[in-house]
């Protein structure tokens, strides 16, 4: 069985996953058996549907073709971060969001969803978009958790808090484990009662982001973000460990073991070394950590234009 990871962010980390794509391709053995890149999750400034993290500036019709492109030909879907819960039904003729539907909509690509009014637009409008079912959602319990599960979604990010609950991941019927995706290192408090709220403001700070004017800067549209009292943003990967729903490495076997091989792991607007940090730790065997390490801290910058993309990083490191 696969060991799947979806992976933060194929707009701000593009170029450390497009190189941990390759490098995974071209030495396996630097990586646990059956470590699969399955999705690189995230969404394209300023994208008013975007969720889960405000995203401010602008992104040119050139760098989003290009960078669907570069995942595609790599056989790694794209996936939307279409999880804005302010999304009412007139915001959904947003023409850069159409657009950014009408470019990726290919089979391969998929969106995530967390309300209905959007999702129910997504299928009518895009119905070539498998959907992913949010954890933005909050489903914390076994029947909800079932209901969802018992819907047409691809699969279903399971609410953090029921990280490393064995007990309770083993009741749910073993036709459904493969199709839930476990957010494997949540920033968040374990049961953090302003999750909900904190979505909220930044659903609103994405609102603002979308609509920029001439007197409203990124910073004066990213304040309500910013202000919100949530010091987890500003921790690194090693300082969550500390949290009983932080997934340790060893316990991916256990979820493996039960049948559950869809691992999401967090990091959309951290910074480069942390992400990558939390790739090496779980999906680069012991002995080839600082390599991995340094190879992909060091890789020559990659273009953006697609021409360039396919060198392997040996290569690229080599000047060929």
């Amino acid at each position: 069985m696969k060991m799947k990871f979806h992976i933060p962010d194929f707009h701000k980390h593009w170029e450390l996953n497009l190189n941990l794509i390759d490098m995974i391709a071209e030495h396996p053995e630097y990586f646990y058996d059956g470590v699969e890149i399955a999705s690189c999750f995230g969404c394209f400034a300023p994208a008013l549907w975007n969720g889960g993290r405000a995203l401010g500036g602008y992104t040119s019709r050139e760098q989003v073709t290009n960078t669907i492109k570069q995942f595609n030909e790599r056989n790694v879907p794209i996936r939307y971060t279409f999880t804005n819960p302010t999304i009412t039904e007139k915001d959904l003729k947003d023409p850069f969001c159409n657009r950014l539907c009408k470019e990726a909509e290919n089979g391969l690509n998929e969106i995530i969803c967390n309300t209905a009014v959007l999702e129910e637009y997504v299928r009518e409008k895009y119905p070539k978009y498998p959907l992913i079912s949010s954890t933005c959602k909050e489903i914390r319990d076994h029947d909800g958790l079932i209901a969802e599960l018992q819907k047409d979604y691809k699969l279903v990010v399971l609410d953090y808090n029921w990280n490393n609950d064995f007990e309770r991941l083993a009741q749910i019927p073993e036709e459904y484990r493969s199709r839930c995706e476990i957010l494997i290192n949540p920033y968040c408090i374990p049961k953090c009662p302003r999750r909900g709220e904190h979505y909220k403001v930044l659903g609103e700070c994405q609102r603002k982001c979308s609509t920029m004017t001439a007197s409203l800067s990124t910073d004066d549209a990213l304040l309500g973000a910013r202000e919100f009292d949530c010091p987890n943003p500003s921790y690194n990967f090693y300082a969550i460990q500390k949290y009983s729903t932080f997934v340790p490495r060893e316990n991916l076997d256990k979820y493996m073991e039960l049948g559950y091989n869809n691992f999401k792991i967090e990091g959309r607007v951290l910074a480069k070394e942390n992400v990558l940090e939390s790739y090496v730790y779980y999906m680069v065997r012991p002995e080839y950590r600082d390599r991995v390490r340094l190879e992909l801290l060091v890789a020559p910058p990659r273009p953006r234009m697609v021409a360039d993309s396919r060198r392997s990083i040996s290569q690229r490191l080599r000047g060929i």
